[in-house]
């Protein structure tokens, strides 16, 4: 057994450094609502836009494995790319805030979907079962890294006295050279990234969603609730409590990065599940942080760095998790519903959110998106309990 992954330190290394470039593409829907509100819209419209990338996501979910099958996984990635490179030129480009700018909505959903899909099963290709907690932990810190960059070119383009569009295309061109290195990378990974089991099946799906993989997909789609109604509306949370939103982002994306060096090590060999129930205990006191803790630039960096250990490292035990809780050869198809689950959260709730915003307040808000965290953290204690009774049961027995 190889502790490293097969095809080399080298190639993750650009396998990562292209996933962050394309994830930049989504971490500027998070500047979406500041856009809409300069030409005229509100947090609804900006919600509407958000989640237009839902539905597509649920087409894209269902064609990764046959595009994955057609062309590797790698250059499915690549030609679905091309897509995020339109949804960034086009929210720059469409004037309004109208049915433009839903349109670019579906591209993104199409495009972010089948990388977000097909990225953790080239994982799972990638490397054995015991190493998959530790390079899912380097891949979507990789992502989570393009994701919270993408708000801060809205801030530094603002600094230069650029318009708020330079960061769309600034992400589109950055898009662009991701959609190259995965295109590349296809070649040399095509003896790894042959995914015949890739397609999702209704048989399929049910063998997931009644094993014990089902929490995990249940969190994720819980975290993406907390995830994308706070970040898609972060500038308007910030602008409420006279805040600068880049020390959000900056602050998420320094913990992130941070704890993944430092930590991830250290938290992937631990009993993964205490360290689901710690780590959604610690995002649920970031957000508790959010809603009643934050008066000033210190506790509004602190609440986003705390969220930034607790969502970015939860999500990589619970990824490795559903992967290593699926039934025998349903690893694939559980990653998709993973995946499907993560997007219904982040791309679904936003719609909501936003409506939340316009007719109760930003307070409202907050105070439904702890109920999300606890809900979320609540799941963590139950498993550890019933784990515990059934250990005891067992020693009974014996």
């Amino acid at each position: 057994m190889h502790a490293t992954p097969p095809v080399g330190a080298k190639t993750f290394a650009l396998f990562c450094l292209a996933s962050f470039l394309l994830s930049l593409s989504y971490g500027s829907t998070f500047l979406l609502s500041l856009l809409i509100h300069a030409r005229g819209g509100n947090d609804h419209d900006a919600g509407s836009v958000i989640s237009m990338a839902m539905l597509s996501t649920f087409v894209a979910v269902v064609l990764s494995g046959h595009l994955a099958d057609a062309l590797g996984a790698a250059r499915a990635i690549a030609g679905m790319g091309v897509l995020l490179v339109v949804a960034c030129l086009g929210f720059a480009l469409v004037p309004g805030f109208g049915q433009g700018l839903m349109v670019c909505g579906l591209a993104l959903g199409l495009g972010w979907g089948v990388f977000y899909t097909l990225g953790p099963i080239i994982v799972t290709l990638l490397v054995e079962p015991r190493q998959r907690a530790k390079y899912f932990a380097l891949l979507s810190g990789s992502m989570l890294s393009g994701i919270g960059s993408g708000p801060l070119l809205g801030r530094a383009a603002s600094a230069l006295d650029l318009p708020l569009t330079s960061a769309f295309y600034i992400a589109g061109l950055a898009s662009l050279a991701g959609v190259v290195m995965f295109w590349r990378m296809g070649a040399r990974l095509k003896h790894h990234t042959n995914v015949p089991a890739a397609r999702i099946s209704w048989a399929a799906s049910r063998r997931v969603l009644s094993s014990r993989a089902a929490f995990a997909i249940l969190m994720v789609g819980l975290g993406g609730c907390v995830f994308g109604g706070l970040s898609s509306f972060q500038t308007s949370y910030a602008a409420a409590h006279g805040l600068d939103y880049s020390l959000f982002f900056g602050g998420f994306l320094s913990a992130a990065i941070t704890s993944r060096l430092l930590i991830a090590g250290f938290v992937v060999k631990r009993d993964a599940y205490r360290a689901a129930c710690v780590l959604s205990g610690l995002m649920l006191g970031s957000i508790a942080l959010f809603a009643f803790g934050v008066n000033g630039n210190l506790s509004y960096l602190l609440a986003a760095a705390t969220l930034g250990v607790g969502y970015g490292l939860t999500y990589s035990v619970i990824n490795g998790l559903v992967a290593n809780e699926a039934p025998p050869g349903t690893t694939s198809q559980a990653l998709l519903l993973f995946s499907l689950g993560y997007f219904v959260g982040v791309f679904g709730f936003p719609l909501l959110a936003g409506k939340i915003i316009v007719e109760y307040g930003l307070s409202t808000l907050m105070l439904c998106v702890l109920a999300i965290a606890a809900l979320n953290w609540m799941i963590t204690v139950a498993r550890l309990i019933a784990r515990r009774l059934s250990t005891h049961k067992i020693l009974q027995v014996g």
